[in-house]
């Protein structure tokens, strides 16, 4: 079922998004079958790779062929913006660190680059809604929907238009990197005060209070983070009158959309759109910390079929990082405490998808190596 809210839109941003959600069907579970029987043949004992085994999987089942290719062409794409609350000091940092940070990254100084380098990505950065002016850089793209959102503490952050606009710029990023030749995807952010809107989303559409999913973000002291929690309940309240909305048979429901518009962000909404685009186009999508998981959810209420072709990286030190997981249905593949954003924990995480679908392509079976299988 589509989100009741498509109806209200430029009949050609619906359309779009409308034919990206329906190119996303559910994984085959006969492939996970095929996959879990190869594992079960090759010369090590059964499930002693743990996660491992099931990632290798998922990774069948994405590509669509039993070994799966291993991934060795990773793109990361980094999607900033600014936001309007934070003019109720949600954060100690000012609004021009966004832009800031976005220069860092073109200049190759940021923690994201040296992991991209190190993993061997390509990284893009994408200007969604930085509100300061920015200079030019090859690594820069411009698809800048408006300057900032508003204030998400006293309306609504932006316009329905412009968050599908900004979702689909994701989409339209992912299709792009995947038609580059990328054939595994890391999504990540930068935006000062961005952890107010995800703790938001996350909050509306896994039906959790502000408490439950506002963290400390860049490390406020206890009476900010109060404050936060404070401007997340008020945004809750407001978001679950204006996101209620009736079906065509007449049922109660949420419009994802419409939470994502009252408060959310231009880049949660350019995540959302990169995991769909990702998934669309059949290649693994890394999900990184609290932000990329409101794009998460974001993607997965809008089509549920979404959340199995998504590797969860990490877990991030936000606590709607693991309302998020949880809700998703996903358990992340390291926990290190990390909070720092840009794609960095989805980075780290690289090497193990690559790992899962090397030792399925590589490894040899008992049978091949004339070994007899005594392990149980």
């Amino acid at each position: 079922m589509h989100d009741p809210a498509l109806h209200r839109l430029d009949p050609e941003a619906a359309a779009r998004l409308t034919a990206l959600i329906d190119r996303i069907a559910p994984l085959d579970g006969s492939l996970l079958t095929r996959a879990a029987a190869h594992h079960d043949r090759l010369t090590k004992p059964r499930g002693s790779l743990g996660r491992i085994e099931t990632i290798g999987a998922q990774r069948c089942a994405i590509a669509g062929q039993v070994p799966p290719p291993v991934p060795e062409q990773p793109a990361i794409a980094v999607f900033a913006g600014d936001h309007g609350v934070l003019a109720q000091g949600v954060s100690p940092w000012p609004q021009e660190v966004t832009a800031q940070m976005v220069g860092t990254f073109c200049a190759g100084g940021a923690a994201i680059n040296a992991l991209a380098r190190r993993v061997g990505a390509t990284l893009t950065v994408v200007d969604v809604g930085v509100a300061t002016a920015l200079a030019d850089h090859p690594m820069l793209r411009r698809h800048n929907i408006r300057l900032g959102t508003a204030d998400l503490a006293v309306g609504p952050a932006m316009t329905l238009d412009e968050a599908v606009a900004a979702l689909l710029v994701g989409a339209t990023v992912a299709a792009e990197l995947v038609a580059a030749g990328a054939d595994l995807l890391v999504g990540g952010d930068m935006g000062i005060g961005n952890t107010t809107p995800s703790a938001a989303v996350i909050g509306a559409l896994t039906r959790r209070p502000a408490s439950a999913v506002t963290g400390r973000g860049t490390g406020v002291d206890d009476d900010m983070l109060r404050h936060k929690q404070d401007i997340v309940a008020v945004a809750l309240a407001r978001v679950a009158t204006a996101a209620a909305m009736t079906t065509a048979e007449g049922e109660s429901t949420q419009s994802p959309l419409t939470v994502l518009a009252e408060v959310g962000g231009l880049e949660i909404a350019a995540l959302a759109g990169f995991l769909l685009g990702g998934a669309a186009a059949g290649v693994p999508v890394l999900v990184d910390g609290v932000i990329t998981l409101a794009g998460a959810t974001v993607a997965a209420a809008l089509c549920p079929a979404v959340r199995e072709r998504l590797v969860a990286a990490h877990r991030s030190s936000e606590p709607g990082a693991s309302v998020a997981l949880a809700w998703l249905g996903l358990d992340p593949l390291i926990d290190l405490g990390l909070r720092l954003g840009e794609g960095s924990g989805a980075a780290l995480a690289v090497p193990l998808v690559q790992a899962a679908a090397a030792v399925m392509a590589e490894m040899a079976t008992f049978d091949a190596a004339g070994v007899t299988d005594k392990a149980g």
